[in-house]
């Protein structure tokens, strides 16, 4: 079974709303390791099990703040959790510092989630009405 991200997303409520943009915060701040990075894949995955922690708030915030939520909502967030667990599953106990043949298997499965990710963010940017927040974050690099 493969699971896709709605193509459109509108925010029935405020609290959908506040929610979307609580994932698209976290989802753009935790693609990517830091600086700080050790070298090893464990370390890369690290931000990503952070992002399936706050999917998980997220969610769980959202399904206590409506009646009734919208599953389109819900399909985005288990999306991107259900896309980024093949990568921290495979990666996530390697604390062996990468060579190139590793780095360049890790670098093709954190690509495949990023171009998932990269798409949810669009969606989140283009139905939330913070497009132009969208474009400044990626411009400036924050």
């Amino acid at each position: 079974m493969f699971w896709f991200a709605p193509a459109s997303w509108t925010p029935h409520d405020e609290a959908e709303l506040i929610a979307g943009w609580r994932l698209w915060l976290e989802l753009g701040d935790r693609m990517w390791p830091s600086a700080s990075w050790d070298g090893t894949a464990a370390d890369v995955v690290k931000p990503l099990r952070e992002l399936v922690a706050a999917c998980d708030e997220i969610e769980t915030g959202y399904r206590d703040a409506v009646d009734e939520p919208s599953d389109e909502f819900i399909r985005i967030i288990q999306f991107l959790v259900w896309t980024v667990s093949t990568v921290i599953e495979l990666w996530a106990d390697d604390e062996v510092p990468l060579d190139a043949e590793r780095i360049a298997l890790l670098h093709a499965d954190l690509a495949g989630f990023a171009e998932q990710a990269e798409r949810v963010l669009e969606l989140l940017a283009v139905s939330g009405g913070w497009t132009g927040l969208a474009a400044e974050h990626r411009r400036t690099g924050r």
